[in-house]
């Protein structure tokens, strides 16, 4: 079992649609994390956001099919990303819709 799986809920499917909000800790304001961020959701479709929070982290909020929410969270965590990546939190909700592209804040 992976770590994804324990945050799935039993009845998921990895099409279903899904919001991850994601707080991202470490060296990741002032070197590009926001556009590398939105480049990475643009290529898996998914809408949403990257904004940099007064403490330093980046919040990322992105909703389109769950396993894709699930591809942008493992590239947050993957280690190519700029700066540096201490840390990701995340929150699984239903999504609230709204949303036309992927932007950064």
């Amino acid at each position: 079992m992976g770590t994804n799986d324990l945050s799935r809920p039993d009845s998921s499917r990895p099409d279903d649609p899904a919001r991850v909000t994601a707080w991202v800790h470490g060296a990741v304001q002032g070197v590009g994390f926001r556009w590398w961020t939105r480049s990475r959701a643009l290529e898996l479709e998914l809408v949403g956001s990257a904004t940099n929070l007064a403490d330093g982290r980046v919040q990322v909020v992105a909703e389109g099919p769950r396993e894709r929410c699930e591809r942008l969270l493992e590239s947050l965590r993957g280690g190519r990303t700029p700066g540096r990546v201490d840390h990701v939190a995340e929150l699984w909700a239903e999504p609230k819709g709204g949303l036309s592209e992927f932007v950064e804040r």
